[in-house]
């Protein structure tokens, strides 16, 4: 299956390879509606259409696979938003950001030396 593209290219390449040769001397009126153009290479003209069936599919599969994109742009950004709609209170941070600091004891009114000394 690896092999198939691979494959599928080689093959036709063949046959526009064996084509081109067999009509080599091939020679066609092109009509294209606003001119008409005579003695065109038939092998010209299956190339070029080729080539222009190859381009309308590069262009389809852009508008399709932006499309797609979107979507999933979209979805994404709708799961992330519910994501941080969601709290979990037992959730807790591997790293806190600020570390809690030690309260200092306060002076006990017993000890000598105290504020009622």
């Amino acid at each position: 299956i690896r092999f198939l593209g691979p494959i599928g290219v080689l093959g036709v390449l063949a046959i526009a390879i064996v084509f081109a040769s067999l009509n080599g001397g091939q020679r066609v009126t092109l009509d294209l509606g606003l001119f008409v153009l005579h003695g065109v290479p038939v092998t010209l003209v299956a190339f070029g259409g080729l080539f222009a069936g190859m381009l309308v599919m590069l262009v389809a599969g852009i508008r399709t696979d932006l499309k797609v994109r979107q979507i999933l742009r979209q979805r994404l950004a709708e799961e992330d938003r519910e994501e941080r709609e969601l709290h979990d209170e037992t959730q807790r941070d591997l790293f806190d950001p600020a570390p809690p600091t030690p309260a200092l004891p306060e002076p006990s009114t017993d000890e000598p030396g105290g504020p009622m000394a």
